[in-house]
């Protein structure tokens, strides 16, 4: 599990095939590799990876072509900067909200827009996504966990502040570009009971 906090970011320094599925190599100098082990779980742009070998401030990991197809860690290229979190450990802080890693649907940023210090961001989804997005509710983003501020047809704002802005990479996108989006799993879990106590009369 993570939290979308976002601890750092790295570059993607190369890609390469191995047996059928693609290997990741991203240098993270901001991620602190002496609390890193092979077989543990980072997030990378939303997406959990497994760490499969380390080298300096290098780690890598094996991204298969489905997750490659249905993130938008297939139009990673070297030098790419990414999200990186590693997983949430006993009696660490939850100062986002439960994430899984497993990304639901690529949304869609449409618009831009300069609220003060901050920008307003709206994207679309996939509309069957739609019900599990709430105004106030949380929603990740490429790793990152915001605070849905409007809720309309197949779009939702969030506000992201400078901070947010400069040390991730939400503050590179651009109108068009594809996000990996993560529901709200309480949401997803409510939604599931709702429907099995309709189902039981």
């Amino acid at each position: 599990m993570f939290t979308g906090i976002i601890v750092a970011t790295g570059r993607v320094t190369a890609i390469a095939e191995t047996g059928g599925d693609l290997e990741l190599a991203i240098e993270a100098a901001g991620l602190d590799f002496g609390r890193i082990a092979v077989g543990d779980s980072i997030s990378v742009q939303g997406v959990c990876l497994t760490v499969t070998r380390m080298r300096e401030l290098t780690f890598y990991a094996d991204v298969s072509r489905e997750t490659m197809a249905r993130t938008t860690l297939g139009g990673l290229r070297p030098g790419s900067r990414v999200n990186l979190e590693p997983s949430l450990r006993a009696g660490d802080a939850l100062g986002g909200h439960w994430v899984s890693g497993h990304v639901d649907a690529v949304g869609t940023l449409r618009a831009i827009v300069q609220d003060g210090r901050s920008w307003r961001l709206g994207f679309e989804l996939p509309a069957a996504l739609m019900r599990f997005v709430a105004a106030k509710g949380s929603i990740c983003v490429d790793g990152v966990s915001l605070t849905v501020n409007n809720v309309g047809g197949r779009r939702f704002d969030v506000n992201i502040i400078p901070h947010t802005h400069q040390v991730t990479t939400l503050g590179e996108l651009k109108v068009d570009d594809g996000v990996n989006i993560e529901i709200d799993v309480i949401a997803r879990y409510l939604e599931r009971l709702m429907a099995k106590n309709e189902e039981q009369g």
